[in-house]
């Protein structure tokens, strides 16, 4: 059973809590004194009557939450939330089409960090605090928000919980989920603050310093200038957010785990080392490769890589540097960077490394089977062996996560886009990358594409950051029946 009521009661919050996100845009707009006020006074006002609506809607409900209302909360926040979220955007008359504005939106929401956006230091204050508030508010998740003060609503706070969280599993931390909720939140809070105090002692100003420090923790990628943080020309910045986004790609019960003391536990994580590991291989490789082709010294080869490397690996999607113009192999890499993505319970796109560690597993178990055919070979992760829900979990969503990306590229193969840029695109928004190839890499926006492209695109961000299940089986005949 579907409990209408209580989800209009949520949405209507959810609705609420955008509205304030708008009236901090409207304050930057009154201080910079920038003719985008007006498009953000009517969308927060027009946000305020839909809250509004949407609790009144859901008076008198009852305190019962089952895991249906919990995905189709879930689902419909991205959209309603980014439907709103275009406003500013397409009001302002800065994006005065209505597709590129709504993928703007969703693209920030989503924390994916793809834009149309051809000139980017055009935009007013407001409108470019707007894309970056909106990717890190939607890059722990609007509904993970939620759950942290859930209790007001007397319900409990599991079914939302599972929806929403991307990755494969959150580690429980306290018996209470909503406990657990604020602490991460205040770690996100904790890392954002750091970010920008650091920023702004490397030299960026004060308005930067804070729009990249929410588009860091969040591994969203917007940037408030065209060339992304190239523009900078920076040693300094680029190690900082460097260094953050690979810690915004840990597992952020691991990093509240951190904090609790317990370091042997943290440096243990099999998926921790793999990340690392991976993240410190490829850099290595790529800052070699670099060194010997492109004729860059030792640092600067190392730096690029790095960033690149962390940008990519942990699908934020900021640029130093246009690596279409790298060695083809390069792009090869970097594309099987994006499919992977960063660590389970992160801020981060892809398929994420523990499913990865759980693919390799089974195959080497399936060598090892062919000499011993009645040998028992359990997959263990952290010294516990994985249930075989689980197991099958991760053969599904690899397998279904595959089947979108071939599918999808066919579509846009058939709406005319180039082979190599419709790879690129579909791996990047559906692993919530940013940037993709050709002339959708670092170096280009992606307003040139057709409109049914951007639409996909944007359906591919939402699947993509709700770990696909979530979305897709709203469309199955079973979900809605009844009983």
């Amino acid at each position: 059973m579907i409990h209408a009521k209580m989800i209009f009661r949520i949405m209507g919050f959810l609705v609420l809590i955008e509205t304030v996100m708008l009236l901090c845009c409207i304050a930057v707009s009154l201080f910079y004194k920038e003719d985008d006020l007006l498009s953000f006074i009517i969308t927060a006002a027009v946000t305020l009557i839909a809250g509004i609506a949407f609790s009144l809607a859901g008076r008198n409900a009852d305190n019962q939450f089952g895991k249906r209302d919990g995905i189709i909360i879930v689902s419909i926040s991205w959209v309603v939330v980014s439907a709103f979220g275009m406003l500013p955007f397409y009001l302002s008359g800065y994006v005065p089409n209505i597709t590129n504005a709504f993928f703007e939106a969703m693209s920030g929401f989503t924390s994916t960090g793809s834009t149309i956006l051809d000139n980017i230091e055009a935009l007013p204050h407001g409108l470019l605090f707007w894309r970056s508030i909106s990717q890190w508010i939607g890059g722990l998740g609007i509904v993970f928000f939620t759950i942290a003060v859930l209790p007001i609503f007397g319900v409990g706070s599991v079914q939302l919980f599972a929806a929403e969280t991307s990755g494969l599993t959150y580690d429980k931390v306290h018996p209470r989920i909503g406990v657990t909720a604020k602490w991460i939140w205040s770690i996100y809070i904790g890392l954002t603050i750091t970010i920008a105090i650091l920023l702004w002692l490397g030299g960026m100003d004060v308005f930067d310093s804070i729009c990249h420090s929410f588009t860091t923790a969040s591994t969203g990628g917007y940037s408030t200038k065209q060339a992304s943080i190239g523009y900078y020309n920076s040693p300094y910045i680029e190690y900082v957010i460097s260094v953050f986004m690979v810690v915004s790609g840990v597992n952020f019960s691991l990093l509240l785990i951190l904090t609790k003391g317990k370091f042997k536990k943290f440096f243990k994580d099999t998926e921790l080392k793999w990340y690392l590991i991976s993240i410190g291989l490829l850099t290595l490789f790529i800052a070699v490769g670099l060194y010997y082709t492109t004729g860059s010294g030792v640092e600067e080869s190392f730096r690029k890589s790095f960033f690149q490397i962390t940008s990519l690996h942990t699908s934020t999607g900021f640029a130093t540097t246009d690596y279409m113009l790298w060695k083809p192999l390069f792009w090869a890499l970097l594309v099987v960077v994006m499919v992977v993505g960063g660590c389970a319970g992160s801020t981060s796109g892809g398929i994420k490394c523990i499913r990865m560690i759980i693919l390799t597993k089974i195959a080497r178990n399936e060598f090892k089977r062919i000499i011993h055919p009645n040998a028992v070979l359990p997959v263990r992760i952290n010294g516990q062996v994985a249930p075989s829900s689980i197991i099958t979990s991760v053969l599904a969503f690899i397998f279904v996560y595959l089947v979108i990306i071939v599918v999808s590229c066919l579509i846009m193969l058939g709406l005319g886009v180039d082979f190599v840029e419709s790879i690129g695109i579909v791996v990047s928004s559906v692993g919530n990358m940013g940037p993709g190839l050709g002339l959708t890499g670092p170096a280009y926006s992606w307003n040139s594409l057709p409109d049914a492209a951007k639409w996909i695109s944007a359906f591919l961000m939402l699947i993509g950051r709700l770990e696909l299940f979530t979305v897709l089986i709203l469309f199955t005949r079973s979900f809605w029946k009844k009983s």
